[in-house]
């Protein structure tokens, strides 16, 4: 007889009714045997019993697109959330030197950094970076995770000149013909590739931290939204030490896929030790936060950001989907990176009149048209929108956009009604895996200064809540055995304080994960 437990004492929610469906789950070696009330299910032979204490019972939340190793890697680097003033950052890094005691020379890290906030929305100097970190290269990821800050010495030891010359869809800033630090799209890729990666232990500490932050949160299911040949061994030291508590769905970059084809063959396309090779990633564009989005109209003060990709890479991309029969997730933030991405698409499926069913997906969408929800639709892809792009940046959008365009971003309530399969996701480490905050977003559509944005596009909490648990499960086929509370699925369940159908629109962000339960069992809380 398997591991057997009768959970009781709970009240469980049927997302597709909006209601209390039972009391009680009863689960063996991981799977749901039945849902129902406590007294049908008391008498279950062996099942030892766990009290629920009353608290809300729903499926456990699957993160549709995320970056786990960086985020495994943000608590290995200084912080630099809600920075505003030059001054602030300085001493944010230099604090970070000392208390992490990084010696001369050591490389240093830091994250969660927004030009946004600082004043006149600009980046500080290339003399502030060097004063920040006067014996140490440094490198600051930009929050979008598509622009990044170096100082000298950092530029110095990658070989960064005024006279090198940026990959192709790359930037590296130049102003009056002297570098400024900056470093954009492919440039960025492909420098940062070159940074040291963290030693064994620090990175074992790190991903365990990691998974306790995205459990804290409700998820079982988490993505490498980009793993790239530098990446091997840390995937090596995740296997060879059994690191992984919850589901890894992992993405490769078409040009490494050969190589992790041949290092990871027991994980292609089926999971195993937790980890399963999922598909391909590409990127089409950047962010509209940075300007760096490719939009079919230009930004208000000019510019339409830039394309990272032609067509016949993106089409030689979903060929190799195709014939390896492997999913294909493309960055699409602008409307022009979409319009290339679906144009490809539908030259693609003449070709392979198979390839919908491998779920394309459209990661972000955030100035997606109508037109376009339509024409996705009609073609068979997912698009799996950044919706707290709402709060966290949507009066960015506004100035850069304009009220009327900002207003369409992550269209939900669009796709619904086109029929176009959607999921929700907070692209981690770019902002927490909160889903309620997402949650939350999809139905008020507030902007952090308090602006309703998009009110034609709030979806009622059914779908929203749908999109980030059977939605999510369809999106990386695996409906059969997640996204939902039934007999022969997955017994990945949360346990929430208060019922999301009764509860205030403005109070979903307010909802607590109480416990995260992946296979029946208990995971660790943060």
């Amino acid at each position: 007889m398997g591991e057997k437990r009768l959970f009781y004492n709970g009240r469980v929610l049927d997302l597709e009714k909006g209601a209390v469906c039972g009391g009680a789950l009863l689960a063996e070696d991981g799977i749901i045997r039945a849902v129902g009330k406590e007294e049908e299910l008391w008498d279950a032979p062996g099942a030892e019993k766990v009290n629920l204490e009353g608290a809300f019972v729903m499926p456990a939340f699957l993160d549709a697109h995320s970056h786990f190793t960086q985020t495994a890697c943000s608590f290995l680097q200084a912080s630099l959330r809600g920075v505003s003033t030059e001054k602030e950052l300085v001493c944010r890094i230099r604090a970070y030197i000392k208390e992490s005691g990084a010696a001369p020379g050591a490389w240093v890290t830091a994250g969660d950094y927004d030009h946004n906030l600082m004043e006149g929305g600009k980046n500080p100097p290339l003399s502030l970076l060097d004063q920040a970190a006067l014996e140490n290269p440094l490198f600051i990821r930009h929050q979008s995770g598509h622009s990044g800050l170096m100082n000298s010495l950092a530029l110095k030891a990658l070989g960064i000149t005024e006279s090198t010359i940026a990959p192709e869809g790359g930037r590296i800033e130049k102003k009056e013909g002297k570098l400024t630090g900056c470093l954009e799209e492919n440039a960025l890729f492909h420098y940062q590739k070159k940074l040291p990666m963290p030693d064994g232990e620090a990175l074992e500490k790190a991903y365990k931290k990691a998974q306790d932050c995205y459990a804290a949160h409700g998820i079982t299911v988490v993505q490498e939204g980009m793993l790239t040949k530098e990446m091997f061994p840390m995937y090596r030291l995740l296997l060879e030490r059994r690191l992984l508590r919850l589901d890894l769905a992992a993405y490769l970059s078409p040009e490494d896929y050969p190589a992790a084809k041949e290092e990871f063959a027991p994980y292609m396309g089926r999971y195993r030790g937790h980890l399963k090779i999922a598909g391909l990633k590409i990127f089409l564009d950047g962010s509209p936060q940075s300007r760096t989005a490719w939009l079919r109209k230009p930004y208000i003060g000019g510019g339409c950001g830039y394309g990272v990709m032609t067509d016949e890479a993106v089409r030689a991309a979903m060929e190799l989907s195709c014939r390896e029969g492997l999913q294909l997730l493309a960055h699409c933030n602008g409307d022009q990176a979409i319009a290339r991405f679906l144009s490809c698409m539908e030259r693609t499926v003449k070709k392979f009149p198979e390839f919908p069913r491998l779920r394309p997906v459209i990661i972000h969408g955030q100035i997606m048209g109508r037109d376009q929800v339509r024409k996705a639709a009609a073609l068979g892809a997912f698009v799996s929108f950044f919706g707290a792009h709402v709060f966290h940046w949507g009066d960015v959008h506004i100035k850069n956009l304009g009220f009327s365009r900002a207003a369409g971003i992550s269209p939900a309530a669009s796709a619904l009604e086109a029929g176009l399969p959607f999921t929700f996701h907070q692209d981690t480490p770019v902002i927490p895996p909160d889903m309620w905050e997402t949650v939350w977003c999809a139905v008020c559509r507030k902007t952090r200064a308090g602006t309703v944005l998009g009110e034609q596009e709030r979806i009622p909490v059914r779908e929203a809540l749908l999109a980030v648990t059977k939605q999510a499960a369809a999106q990386y086929g695996e409906a059969d055995k997640k996204g939902s509370l039934a007999p022969g699925k997955n017994a990945d369940f949360i346990l929430i304080d208060r019922d999301p159908f009764r509860t205030a629109p403005e109070e979903l962000k307010n909802i607590q994960v109480l416990k995260t339960f992946c296979r029946g069992r208990a995971l660790q809380r943060v």
